[in-house]
C-alpha cells in the first residue's frame, strides 16, 4: 500500500511540494514513489521533451504512465528512459514501458549485461543485519531482465541523452555500473541508490518513510570500497537537492551537512559489520559478474530454531506444570 508521510512541517523544512503521487524538488524535477521506490520525471509540466529516470517495481507500469499523463498530458511518452542501475526495483516495469512507448533505454555499459539477459547480479546478502527487508533479500529477483536492442550505453563524455545541462557520474559500489545524475546550474542530484533517505533494510522505516540519510541499501551492495568512494564523490558536489531511489527527497543545508558526515564516517555509519561482500567485493566487467565471494556463516537460522525450540519447551513445561497442579 502506498502511503504519503510528508507532513506540513516536513514540506516547509525540505521545501518539497506534493503533487498527488509526485514530489517536486524543482519546477522540472519530480519523484513518483511506488510503494518503496522512486522513479523520476525530468521535464517541465506539459512539455513533450521529458525523460524518465528508472522504472520502478514490477507491475508499476500503469502507475508510471498515469503519473506521466498527469504531468505531461494524455498519450505522452518520454524521449528516453535513463537507468541509474538495473536492480529489480529500478527496472521492474521496463519491458512494459518500452513496449508501450517504444523509446531507448540508456545505462552505463557495466549495467548492460543485467538488462540484456546476459548476467544476473550477485546474490543479495541477508547477513548484513538491519531489519526484515534485509533478511528477506534472498527472495528478491536478481535478474537478468532483457529489453534487447533498446538498451544503449550512456555516452562516454558524461552527457545525458535528451537532458541538456545534466551529466552522469559513475557511482559504483551498490552495483557495477551505478550512475547518478547531476545538474550544475542548480546542483540538483538524482542519486539512485548510491545513498538513500530511509533505512532500506528496515520494513518499519520503509513503511513510515521517515526521512534520514543512509548509505546504499546494505543487502544489495556488492562492493563497499567503491560505495564509499561514490558517496565521497557525491558529497564533493555539494548538492542542493537530492532525489534518492528510496525515501523522501532531501534539500538544502541538511542534505549538504548530512551527506558530508556520511562521506567522512562511511565505514561507521553505512558499512555493515559483517556480510558476504564486506570482506571481499564481488567483481564484474562488461560481460557481467565474474567473481562472487563465498557466503559467510549466517547465525539467524540457528537463532530462529533455538527460539522455536525454547518456545516449544516452555509450552510443554507449562502444560506439565498445570497437569501436576490438578
Amino acid at each position: 500500500m502506498q502511503t504519503d508521510t510528508i507532513t506540513a512541517e516536513t514540506q516547509l523544512k525540505i521545501e518539497t511540494r506534493s503533487l498527488g503521487p509526485l514530489m517536486e524538488v524543482a519546477p522540472d524535477v519530480v519523484a513518483h514513489r511506488i510503494v518503496m521506490v522512486n522513479v523520476v520525471f525530468v521535464g517541465a509540466p506539459g512539455s513533450a521533451d521529458w525523460v524518465l529516470i528508472d522504472a520502478g517495481l514490477p507491475m508499476a507500469a500503469t502507475s508510471i504512465m498515469r503519473a506521466a499523463a498527469q504531468r505531461y498530458g494524455p498519450d505522452s511518452r518520454p524521449k528516453a528512459i535513463i537507468l541509474t542501475h538495473g536492480h529489480f526495483d529500478h527496472v521492474g516495469a521496463l519491458r512494459t514501458l518500452t513496449r508501450q512507448w517504444d523509446v531507448p533505454v540508456y545505462a552505463h555499459e557495466l549495467e548492460l549485461p543485467y538488462i540484456t539477459g546476459r548476467s544476473a547480479y550477485p546474490p543479495p546478502d541477508p547477513t548484513v543485519g538491519g531489519g526484515m527487508m534485509a533478511r528477506l533479500a534472498p527472495l528478491y529477483p536478481r535478474g537478468p531482465s532483457n529489453i534487447g536492442s533498446r538498451a544503449k550505453p550512456l555516452p562516454g563524455d558524461g552527457t545525458v541523452p535528451h537532458l541538456p545541462g545534466w551529466r552522469w557520474i559513475a557511482t559504483p559500489g551498490h552495483s557495477p555500473g551505478h550512475v547518478s545524475l547531476f545538474r550544475d546550474a542548480d546542483r540538483a542530484l538524482i542519486v539512485g541508490d548510491a545513498f538513500v533517505t530511509t533505512k532500506q533494510e528496515s520494513a518499519i522505516a520503509v513503511a513510515t518513510q521517515r526521512q534520514e540519510l543512509h548509505g546504499p541499501p546494505m543487502h544489495y551492495t556488492m562492493d563497499w570500497p567503491n560505495a564509499r568512494e561514490s558517496v565521497k564523490r557525491l558529497a564533493a558536489l555539494r548538492p542542493s537537492m537530492a532525489i534518492t531511489g528510496h525515501g523522501v527527497p532531501m534539500v538544502g543545508e541538511r542534505l549538504e551537512r548530512e551527506l558530508q558526515v556520511l562521506a567522512d564516517h562511511f565505514d561507521e555509519l553505512a558499512k555493515p559489520r559483517r556480510g558476504r561482500y564486506v570482506r571481499e567485493p564481488a567483481r564484474a566487467d562488461e560481460r557481467g559478474v565474474v567473481y562472487i565471494p563465498p557466503p559467510v556463516k549466517d547465525p539467524m537460522p540457528k537463532v530462529v530454531a533455538a527460539a522455536v525450540l525454547g518456545i516449544g519447551a516452555f509450552i510443554v513445561l507449562n502444560k506439565l506444570s498445570n497437569r501436576d497442579d490438578t
